[in-house]
């Protein structure tokens, strides 16, 4: 059973950075694409960025385009988000996902990270 294990979270304030880092536990394995997922109190869990994993084409959420950045490290199979100028809004627990092709949706999943922007 892969599992995935986050780190980085923390309480920052607004326009304050964040890196976030995950990495899959136990036996190496090899996705198509890894990202991150956030969900705040009463909202709905949204995919904030994610990253194919051989050609490392990115995606993004309208909201944080500009000031995340999602890369990979193909050595460590970890994956980040770096996370700068943080608005309040960006306050949710942070989750890392991964699949293992195109047409299956995320299926593995982190335990999640709480970040937290203060104002």
């Amino acid at each position: 059973q892969v599992q995935l294990v986050e780190s980085g979270g923390g309480l920052v304030q607004a326009g304050g950075s964040l890196r976030l880092s995950c990495a899959p536990s136990g036996r190496t394995f090899s996705f198509y694409s890894m990202g991150w997922f956030r969900q705040a109190p009463g909202k709905e869990r949204e995919l904030v960025a994610d990253i194919n994993w051989s050609a490392g084409r990115t995606y993004y959420i309208d909201s944080v385009k500009g000031r995340f950045t999602i890369s990979r490290d193909n050595a460590k199979n970890t994956v980040y988000l770096q996370m700068n100028s943080l608005k309040p809004e960006d306050t949710a627990i942070y989750y890392c996902a991964a699949r293992n092709n195109y047409y299956t949706p995320y299926n593995y999943w982190g335990q999640g990270t709480q970040v937290t922007v203060s104002s």
